[in-house]
């Protein structure tokens, strides 16, 4: 397994949230917006702000089959994108709750 992969992983399976992102990306802030309204404890990782970024946007291709900004994991399940936590909003705060993250 690579390095990008592992990390990725790791921060999947230790965190009852996590976020990969972009500080740049609309949807990206969008996401982390709502998780933040709803008090959430996330662990965030801003891919264009850190080196080996790139790498682990590729691993995330392999552990979750997407590659877009934001992919976010709950409870080390994959949510997906902004569009996907939006349509979620209503079973949100459960979710988070059960993840340790509320």
């Amino acid at each position: 397994m690579s390095d990008a992969k592992t990390k990725a992983q790791t921060l999947i399976n230790e965190n009852g949230v996590v976020v990969f992102s972009k500080s740049y990306c609309p949807y990206c802030s969008a996401s982390k917006q709502l998780l933040r309204d709803l008090g959430a404890k996330f662990e965030l990782l801003e891919l264009d702000e850190i080196e080996d970024g790139n790498a682990i946007q590729s691993a995330l291709q392999e552990i979750s089959n997407q590659r877009t900004v934001p992919n976010i994991f709950i409870n080390k399940k994959h949510i997906g994108g902004n569009s996907d936590l939006q349509a979620i909003k209503d079973k949100l705060p459960d979710l988070l709750k059960s993840a340790g993250a509320l």
